[in-house]
């Protein structure tokens, strides 16, 4: 038997819900970590594609969608970048505020499928971005929940990240990952996320909104 295409892997093994801090946007999430997990190793074994990070709503997300929807003014009229989108809530926030544009950029065709399947859900234009690491500049904000837990991971961003702030403003949503840098990030925000015990080691995360200063630029920690 082959395997179910993305969209229908995806509403197989998730259900329709919204987020603890976002209850106003409707996501195809997990309601237990194990099961799905377990599903897509199977049904990705032969594709070496990442775990389904894209199935629950990380804290940095959820702040980031938060404040955008609290501050529907910041994002009006931009063009906007949800960076390692996850299943899209920042973007579909974006949208729903008024963003002129906004693309979500992910890596994981599952992913891809669940901003596809979540923007629909609730009415909002969100385009798929895929792998904009390297590229110019083309927004004028870009979001970036959650991304620093990996030394890998924030080593391959940042400076990418840092390039695009000489251009646009970028936002880094952090729940204390240990591979934050603490230099060039200038704090303008906080929000206490409930979490699951099962993805945290915690039942609350606190997640700073931060300012990515561009390369070059000295900023506080």
């Amino acid at each position: 038997m082959s395997p179910a295409p993305p969209d229908a892997f995806i509403t197989t093994h998730t259900t329709i819900a919204t987020a603890p801090l976002v209850p106003e946007i409707r996501l195809h999430l997990a309601t237990e970590v194990t099961p799905i997990w377990q599903a897509s190793e199977d049904w990705l074994a032969a594709r070496n594609i990442a775990p389904p990070f894209w199935a629950f709503a990380w804290p940095g997300s959820q702040a980031l969608a938060r404040h955008v929807l609290d501050h529907p003014a910041a994002v009006a009229g931009m063009r906007v970048l949800d960076f390692a989108a996850g299943g899209g809530l920042a973007a579909i926030a974006c949208a729903l505020a008024g963003a002129a544009t906004v693309d979500a950029a992910e890596i994981d065709p599952l992913a891809d499928a669940a901003i596809r399947l979540n923007a629909a859900l609730n009415g909002a234009a969100v385009a798929i971005a895929g792998d904009v690491v390297g590229q110019p500049c083309r927004w004028d904000l870009i979001l970036c929940g959650d991304v620093c837990y990996d030394a890998a991971m924030a080593g391959h961003i940042l400076p990418w990240l840092r390039r695009m702030a000489r251009h646009a403003e970028v936002w880094l949503a952090d729940p204390g990952r240990r591979y934050r840098p603490q230099a060039g990030m200038v704090p303008f925000g906080r929000h206490v996320v409930p979490t699951s015990l099962e993805l945290e080691d915690r039942t609350t995360r606190e997640v700073l909104l931060l300012r990515v200063c561009a390369a070059g630029a000295a900023g506080p920690a």
